[in-house]
């Protein structure tokens, strides 16, 4: 409770708190982000505003992809609608609904992970729920982030919004079918781009006509090559890095860093 103001807000949590969490994510994104490496799976969290476009860049992925073996999660706080959609799609998929959370955090995901193989896949998009602000604050153990940025938001949201673009290591911009009938300055979005990332980059695209797609893969193909050559993919069982496999019900006879999760034997 906020006591600082006199406002009293139940939400408002101290300083000290808020680091424990985040410290808490932390080491759970780590757990994540290494069952991705053992899988050998890029895993892409792809943040945005509601609406900005986030489900039908998926789908346009899915249409034009050759060979790619996908899989995604899809936050959202009241529905499985956008699971749906993709599963619809051909990219199998489930749902994190978050209740009242306006974001997700690593311990959804790897409970998430447990219905969802990963052994086998190329990329596992994770669709963090529709919030400009949140989601760029929690690490989920993913190795990049993007921003999907629809011509319908203005130009002005990386200015705005500073930490979402900050961590982006790329933005979509998508909707783009639709310039023709806006008012839309695209230099002074890749202006503002320039000034929110360390290192601009940005693909224009239409999951409606599936321009932009291919550079969208190709990016991916990119990401995917730097994966595969920092770390040969295994067989998606778990590993943690250290030298051995483990299976259901493993005696590890060694210690971790942070107390192990009971339930994630049951990742494949």
């Amino acid at each position: 409770m906020c006591t600082d103001c006199g406002c009293g807000d139940p939400d408002v949590v101290p300083l000290e708190v808020q680091g424990r969490i985040l410290s808490d994510n932390d080491e759970r994104a780590q757990h994540n982000r290494e069952h991705f490496a053992a899988a050998g799976v890029l895993a892409v969290n792809l943040m945005g505003s509601p609406g900005a476009g986030k489900t039908a860049i998926l789908e346009a992925t899915a249409r034009h992809q050759r060979g790619l073996r996908l899989a995604a999660l899809a936050g959202d706080l009241a529905t499985e609608r956008d699971a749906a959609r993709l599963e619809a799609a051909g990219i199998p998929a489930r749902a994190i609904t978050t209740g009242s959370a306006c974001h997700l955090d690593a311990k959804m995901v790897h409970h998430a992970l447990h219905a969802l193989p990963i052994a086998g896949l190329d990329v596992l998009f994770i669709e963090n729920v529709g919030n400009l602000v949140c989601p760029a604050v929690y690490d989920l153990g993913q190795a990049a982030n993007v921003v999907a940025l629809s011509v319908t938001e203005g130009e002005d949201k990386p200015l705005k919004y500073p930490t979402m673009f900050l961590k982006a290591d790329l933005v979509l911009l998508t909707k783009t079918d639709l310039l023709p009938h806006l008012d839309f300055d695209l230099a002074a979005v890749e202006d503002a781009l320039a000034r929110a990332m360390p290192e601009p980059r940005m693909i224009a695209v239409s999951a409606r006509t599936g321009a932009g797609v291919d550079a969208w893969l190709a990016w991916l193909a990119e990401r995917r090559a730097r994966l595969t050559s920092a770390a040969a993919p295994s067989d998606g069982r778990l590993h943690h890095g250290h030298g051995h496999v483990h299976g259901p019900g493993h005696d590890h006879g060694h210690a971790h860093a942070r107390p192990h999760d009971p339930d994630h034997d049951r990742h494949r």
